[in-house]
């Protein structure tokens, strides 16, 4: 009795909210499902769009706050072109923004970059950081993989807004779909790319391990990682064990295990994966091998174009002796006029004059090579069910080498009921996760978008909606906003369909709370200074591909093509030798050295620099916030990285070459390139002393050079404001 007495005391100080609604079995405010609260009456004087600003409103009133006025127009489209595709606007686009005046102006913008075929990319990083997504298998040996059609499939599933029940169960159990069952339009093939979500785990490829215990490690990662992904709860925290502060027993964690653990081998230890999916009629580096054909034989035709003469000077030369004692398609050839030869009997005649030939030897040995090599198919890693099951049983203190009772598929029983059928799926779980009754689904989703355009969520602690989390600081917005995602009920042009992407997305960027000013005032700087109460937006750093996405489109390099495989942009020497392996990183030619950050191709053990000191997340695990550091690396590699520094180039060269031909206007051009805005006069004149002290010429490309070095290292260029 007095253990007891002790354990129920120690409960109510740990948790207090889980002692006080164990009765009702309502033991937390997240595990009970959201209800649509009734909308707060607006007050006439503060500016609203929506109800999102009704609730915000009724809030600050408490606390006596007055929300912020509205950013100017210049900095509504950056911040919005930012947030919705990750790239800033034209001049053309802030210029003609600005100029319109009609009262729909604001939202025909949002709608035309929901419309962007860059939307998919901007959000589909977001989704990616959660599918742990990366070009290679991880651990030690850390070898390429071919997943990146998940990537392009996320993308594009994002810029259709297929529903996010659609897109759960695709990526949770689409090898499990029945085909008769896909939308219109949708291939068999696409629900099976989508299950490249879970193929994102690590591989452990490493001599003398037991493979069992990697392929087990795999399968736990999968529960972990949709557990935080859809719920938003710490499940992993009972594999060893019942969860010490949320309802949850280490059998539910075992139950829901076992969705996951009747997959094929993943490929740990010296086996080749399973479930690699071949792409029909698509080659790996079709198109590149092609090209590298056509400069190849274009290269080997202007060298032999230029020895026509020798040529035939010794065709002249031959007798009939000789001539018989070459080879067929070289008697074939002689006699024509060496400029009416194909480009096969030029070389074969060729190779019979002059065998040993060094030069013409280097190319036509490399043009054989091209010819002889033939592309492989595009794979992808998906996901497949065993035809038998395997048995799951409970690990004793999470140990692989200790199973105790056996279960069956399941979930945590706090949660809304789960229709319990025999063999149960992970299509069954996935209907269960995206089921209305759900009490974390919808909230979940709408606080990780919800975090991305303010900072921080309603739920401060994203990954953790249990008893060691954070209260909400809008309870009911978050409440209505899930409610209104699962159902909407706010007409915004066409009827929004359920579960819709783009529609919770409209309905937060075109609030009243969303189009505040970001700039701090001195009120709130004592009644809120972390800005919880939403009186203002907030000012945030770009994440690390957009910052790379900035420089390309200021300085008209980027390459604007959509999905494929990953790229190779330039990075520093000696980066591919701090892994257990090295490897060569031959940076991309063409248009692919100018690709948007997020098809840089990711080693896990080896990511690149850029991408790691602006916080990437580094495909390891799940990660559903990055953090914003600020340290001197990243202003030393804006201004000494070798992409940034021909960004740097490439920019000044914009300018000098545009139509502006006044270093005061080319300034100003220069500048909105970068920031949207025009510069204070000021700041105008910092530049052009700048632009004087580098050097007396008027058009040297070096200054103009050190300008751009400037202006793409500014804190604003890399800053949403």
């Amino acid at each position: 009795m007095k253990s007891h007495l002790f354990c129920l005391t120690l409960l109510a100080v740990v948790s207090p909210n889980l002692l006080a609604a164990a009765p009702e079995k309502a033991l937390h405010w997240a595990f009970v499902a959201p209800v649509r609260p009734a909308v707060p009456r607006l007050d006439p004087q503060w500016r609203a769009a929506n109800p999102i600003d009704a609730f915000v409103h009724a809030r600050l009133a408490k606390d006596q706050i007055r929300p912020s006025s509205e950013a100017d127009r210049v900095t509504l489209i950056r911040r919005l072109s930012l947030d919705l595709t990750g790239l800033p606007p034209s001049i053309e686009a802030v210029d003609a923004f600005v100029q319109d005046r009609d009262p729909d102006a604001y939202e025909r913008v949002v709608d035309q970059l929901l419309a962007s075929p860059h939307y998919g990319e901007r959000w589909g990083r977001w989704w990616l950081d959660s599918a742990r997504y990366a070009d290679s298998n991880g651990y030690s040996v850390d070898a390429q993989r071919s997943v990146w059609k998940y990537r392009d499939w996320v993308i594009h599933a994002l810029n259709r807004d297929i529903s996010f029940e659609q897109f759960t169960l695709w990526q949770l159990a689409g090898d499990l779909v029945e085909t008769n069952s896909l939308p219109p339009r949708a291939s068999a093939l696409e629900p099976v790319i989508a299950t490249g979500f879970h193929r994102n785990t690590q591989i452990n490829q490493e001599g003398g391990i037991d493979p069992e215990q990697f392929r087990v490690e795999s399968v736990m990662d999968r529960v972990n990682t949709t557990a935080t992904v859809w719920l938003g709860i710490t499940l992993g925290c009972a594999q060893c064990h019942d969860h010490k502060f949320d309802p949850f027993t280490q059998r539910e964690y075992y139950q829901f295990y076992a969705f996951f653990n009747s997959t094929v081998e993943d490929g740990h230890g010296k086996g080749a994966p399973d479930g690699m999916l071949e792409i029909p009629d698509e080659m790996e580096g079709a198109s590149d091998a092609a090209k590298q054909l056509v400069e190849a034989e274009a290269d080997i035709e202007r060298y032999l174009n230029t020895k026509g003469s020798e040529l035939a000077n010794w065709e002249r030369s031959l007798t009939d002796e000789q001539k018989a004692k070459l080879e067929n398609e070289v008697r074939k050839a002689l006699g024509k006029p060496f400029a009416e030869m194909a480009a096969k009997q030029k070389r074969v005649v060729f190779a019979a004059f002059k065998p040993d030939d060094a030069e013409f030897k280097q190319r036509n040995t490399k043009l054989a090579q091209l010819e002889r090599s033939q592309p492989k198919p595009v794979t992808t890693l998906v996901m497949r069910e065993l035809p038998k099951p395997r048995e799951t049983r409970v690990f004793t203190k999470g140990d692989f080498t200790r199973p105790a009772a056996a279960v069956t598929p399941g979930v945590p029983a706090i949660l809304h009921s789960f229709v319990t059928r025999t063999n149960a799926n992970r299509g069954d779980l996935a209907r269960w996760l995206v089921d209305t009754n759900n009490p974390l689904t919808a909230r979940v989703i709408v606080n990780r978008v919800w975090q991305q355009y303010f900072g921080r969520g309603l739920v401060q602690t994203e990954n953790d909606f249990g008893a060691q989390g954070s209260a909400p600081t809008h309870p009911d917005l978050l409440d209505w906003l899930a409610c209104e995602f699962m159902q909407p009920t706010i007409r915004q042009g066409d009827k929004p369909a359920r579960w819709s992407l783009k529609h919770l997305h409209r309905l937060i960027v075109n609030s009243a709370t969303y189009r505040q000013s970001s700039k701090a005032r001195a009120d709130l700087a004592v009644n809120d200074p972390e800005n919880q109460l939403l009186a203002r937006q907030n000012r945030l750093r770009l994440d690390a591909e957009i910052v790379r996405d900035v420089g390309l489109t200021a300085s008209g390099l980027l390459s604007p093509s959509i999905g494929g495989p990953s790229v190779f942009p330039p990075q520093p020497d000696g980066v591919m030798n701090l892994g257990q392996s090295r490897r060569e990183w031959k940076p991309s030619s063409g248009s692919d050295r100018y690709r948007r950050g997020m098809y840089t191709f990711f080693w896990r053990a080896t990511p690149h620099p850029t991408l790691s000191v602006f916080d990437a997340a580094d495909g390891f695990s799940t990660c559903t916030r990055r953090i914003r550091s600020n340290t001197p690396l990243q202003a030393l590699t804006l201004l000494n990285d070798e992409a940034f520094h021909e960004f740097a180039e490439a920019f000044a060269n914009r300018v000098l070459q545009s139509e502006i031909k006044s270093d005061t206007d080319r300034i100003d051009y220069a500048f909105r390139l970068c920031l949207a805005r025009t510069p204070s006069s000021s700041e105008r004149q910092r530049l052009m002393d700048l632009l004087k002290h580098d050097s007396a010429e008027a058009n040297s490309p070096s200054a103009w050079t050190a300008v751009a070095r400037v202006l793409l290292n500014l804190d604003e260029t890399m800053t949403r404001e």
